[in-house]
This record gives structure tokens, C-alpha cells and sequence, in this order.
């Protein structure tokens, strides 16, 4: 009745594989906010950079 229970316990990889065969990839191990794919100036808009270009010296821009 049940599972087999095996004499020695499978090892942390052999348990993701097992588990990744039946769930499939839940989960990437790098999430899109964590990856840098594109520069930090062209994450801003045009607007934006307009905006920070009118700051005066004295105002700390």
C-alpha cells in the first residue's frame, strides 16, 4: 500500500529533477526584475531625461 519507500534518501538535485518531470519549471531561478538586460538610461524616457536636464545646478541636478 503507498509509496516504496527506498533505502537510501534520493540527494537535493535528484528531488528538484524528480519534481521538475512531473511540475515542470515553476519557477526560473532569476526573475526578470533581478536580471540587468537593459541600461539604467534606457529605462528612462525621453520626458524623463528632459525633465532632469531642466533641474537647476543650485538644486542639485
Amino acid at each position: 500500500m503507498g509509496e516504496q519507500r527506498e533505502t537510501q534518501q534520493e540527494t537535493e538535485w535528484e528531488r528538484r529533477r524528480r519534481l521538475s518531470e512531473i511540475f515542470g519549471d515553476v519557477e526560473p531561478a532569476v526573475t526578470s526584475d533581478e536580471r540587468d538586460d537593459v541600461p539604467p538610461d534606457a529605462r528612462e524616457s525621453s520626458t524623463d531625461r528632459w525633465l532632469k536636464a531642466q533641474v537647476p545646478p543650485h538644486h542639485g541636478g
